[in-house]
Parts: structure tokens; sequence; C-alpha cells
């Protein structure tokens, strides 16, 4: 049986949050395919909705309404518990704050999603993912102990080191300084071209975005362009 082309798919999801002045519409109807193994890019202002729409594709928030597919999953009916153990398998997420444990080095943060996938050998894994992203001379440092590059390195490999089937990651260079950000953007996608892992990228960075094959740029909560580059 062959896997589903979609790495992902939206069909018409909207959500509506409540707030003090009524009713607000973050999302407003989006529809989006996206296949595996491409590299997409969700670009828009602040406020147009790309970090709700990401929560919600990733599975992390529930739509108001409409239906998503996660590599052939329909996630829409999912109880809480069925969405972790689906998550745990098939969803990477790096976030622009790292969320990294604290109390955990680098070797343990990478390999925490391994263990909790029933991974034997996962500190043989976590340890190479490191050395991937050039950190194997801190494993055993705490992110306290790390500089902000360094800690996204570090989210980049746990992230990737259970080979998830879709990779999210919101504006993984917007706490960092330019040149830094470049590094970690360089690595992002050399990562994506060494797993072939899908990419959805959210950003408000224009350069960033044009790395990737496709751009989806978001206005007030609704798809304005898609763009698909050569």
């Amino acid at each position: 049986m062959q896997p589903p082309s979609a790495a992902i798919r939206l069909d018409d999801v909207r959500l509506t949050l409540a707030s003090a002045a009524g009713s607000v519409n973050i999302l407003a109807g989006i529809s989006l395919e996206i296949a595996r193994g491409e590299t997409v890019a969700l670009l828009g202002p602040s406020g147009s909705g790309k970090s709700s729409l990401l929560m919600v594709a990733a599975g992390l928030e529930a739509p108001t309404s409409g239906r998503i597919s996660v590599s052939g999953t329909d996630l829409t009916n999912l109880g809480e518990d069925a969405l972790a153990r689906f998550r745990r398998g098939a969803i990477g997420i790096v976030f622009q704050s790292f969320h990294l444990i604290p109390t955990m080095t680098a070797l343990e943060n990478v390999a925490v999603p391994l263990e909790l996938s029933g991974a034997k050998d996962a500190f043989e894994r976590a340890r190479a993912e490191l050395d991937s992203v050039g950190l194997s001379a801190r494993v055993d440092h705490y992110p306290g102990q790390l500089s902000g590059g360094e800690q996204q390195r570090v989210a980049l490999a746990r992230a990737i080191a259970p080979r998830p089937a879709v990779l999210f990651a919101d504006e993984p260079t917007g706490n960092l300084d330019g040149q830094t950000g470049a590094e970690v953007a360089d690595l992002l996608f050399a990562l994506h071209d060494r797993t072939q892992t899908t990419l959805f990228l959210v950003t408000h960075e224009e350069a960033l975005a044009q790395r990737c094959q496709r751009i989806v740029r978001l206005k007030d909560g609704r798809i304005v362009a898609d763009e698909r580059r050569a």
C-alpha cells in the first residue's frame, strides 16, 4: 500500500476565539494541501494567524470547524491521548523559544522523544543527532550553559531525531541574531535535505521564506497567495 501523497491536508479550517470585545476569527476558512517532502513557508505579518495555523495543523490546538489530516491520519476527532501518541511518532516541532527542559542535558533533551517512542538506542541516536548539528562537544551541557543558537540546534536535533513525517518550525530564527539565525536556517534545510521530512516553516522573513519550494501568504486569517517556486 502506497503512503498518502499529502503530508498535510486542511479543509475549510476555521478558528474562532472569544474575547472581551466578542468573537475573533483567527483562521477564516483555510484549505491547503502540502505534499510529502515539500518545503513550505507560511509568511505573513504579525497577527495574520501564522502560528495559530501551525498549532492547528500540528494538532496542538483544536479548530472551531473544518478537517485536518497529517500523514494520512485524520486529527479532527482524535482525543488528547491519541493526539499525543500521534504527535510523538509523526510530528516534530521547533519553537522560537526553544522549549528545552532546563534540568536535562542536551543529550537527555534529544533522547526523551526517542525513549517515549520506545527506541532502545535512544541515547546513541541522540548523540548522533547532536553530532550532526555540530554539538558533539556540548552533549553534557544544560540549556542554561548554551547560547541561544546552541539551544536551537539542540531543539532541531530533538525534533528530527524520531524521523517525523512532518517538521513544523515556528519562527525558528526569531530569537537569534542575524548570523546565528542564518546558521540555524542553513542547518534546518540541511536536515531536510538529509531526511526528506516535510518542512512547514512559519516566518515573517521574506528571505527565509524564499528558500522554500513554496510560499503560502497569510493575511487576516486567510490565504491570499500560494506561490510555487521553480
